[in-house]
């Protein structure tokens, strides 16, 4: 390696990238449900009761539109469009069964995910027994998860602005093991590498990013949400195994994730496999 290359190292191992505290501002909610009459009332006041943390924080407009609206998902994306919600809360498998089997979000839901820019708090299916004690829930244990944290001052905030005041906010970055044993395995093929101090390096390198960032994230949210307690999951291993354990350790009320991606039609990384196997909280999808 060249001196050059050395200085540049140092450099780049020095650079940080910090938060960037925003404020988020939903102004109206759209709650979407299947049902009608008394059954989309009681699905309204959960939901409403769920998110009250944020018609405490701004004056909220709520609006509905309940099973006999919409009955195809061009339908549904044209009352959405007409309300241009900063919100739109619905429940798993919309006029669909399929709730049943653990093996879809459903049509519309799937659709809605990534054919509008509108975050979309999805809920357990009305029949599932975790969704009727969602009147009973706040946000009060929060997690944004993702597998690239650093710089996701977005994902972050929109995380903060969801937990309850007093609540705990987890930032949490799971590095995939298996991923990392596999560029091991590269890494050793390579004579001119040292393999065991590659391993050390990079892994304490993967780690301290992370971590440093969440560090902004705490300065930042100690400033914009003072009351708030922010805590750091940092760790390698197996994403969906990983977030399954996190979720029940911490008691998490919503998980926060991204599922958009800019080159891709389907719902961003693990986004959705997560979304499919974590059926019993409510997820916040931006």
């Amino acid at each position: 390696m060249t001196n050059v290359d050395q200085f540049e190292s140092v450099f780049r191992a020095a650079t940080r990238t910090l938060f960037e505290p925003t404020t988020i501002e939903i102004g109206s909610i759209l709650v979407v449900c299947d049902g009608d009459g008394a059954a989309a009332e009681s699905f309204v006041a959960r939901v409403r009761s769920f998110l009250s943390v944020l018609d405490e924080a701004e004056n909220l407009r709520w609006q509905s539109v309940t099973g006999s609206g919409f009955t195809t998902v061009p339908e549904l994306l044209e009352r959405i469009e007409a309300e241009r919600p900063g919100l739109i809360c619905t429940h798993r498998h919309l006029h669909s069964d399929s709730w049943r089997w653990p093996y879809t979000l459903g049509e519309y839901v799937d659709v809605l995910t990534q054919a509008t820019t509108t975050p979309v708090l999805v809920v357990p299916h009305p029949e599932r027994p975790e969704f009727q004690g969602l009147a009973a829930r706040r946000p009060k244990s929060v997690m944004a998860m993702t597998n690239h944290l650093t710089g996701d001052s977005r994902l972050v905030n929109f995380a903060a602005h969801f937990t309850e005041s007093g609540g705990t906010l987890s930032l949490s970055h799971v590095v995939d093991d298996a991923t990392f044993e596999r560029y091991m395995d590269a890494i050793s093929k390579i004579s001119t590498i040292d393999t065991d101090g590659a391993r050390k390096e990079i892994r304490a390198r993967l780690l301290k990013d992370p971590r440093d960032y969440i560090e902004s994230c705490r300065e930042g949210l100690g400033k914009s949400a003072p009351t708030l307690s922010v805590e750091a999951i940092v760790t390698f291993g197996h994403h969906i195994q990983e977030y399954r354990q996190l979720i029940d350790e911490h008691e998490v009320d919503l998980l926060v994730m991204n599922t958009k991606d800019e080159g891709q039609l389907a719902m961003h990384g693990l986004a959705y496999p997560l979304a499919i196997e974590l059926r019993t909280i409510p997820l916040l999808m931006l």
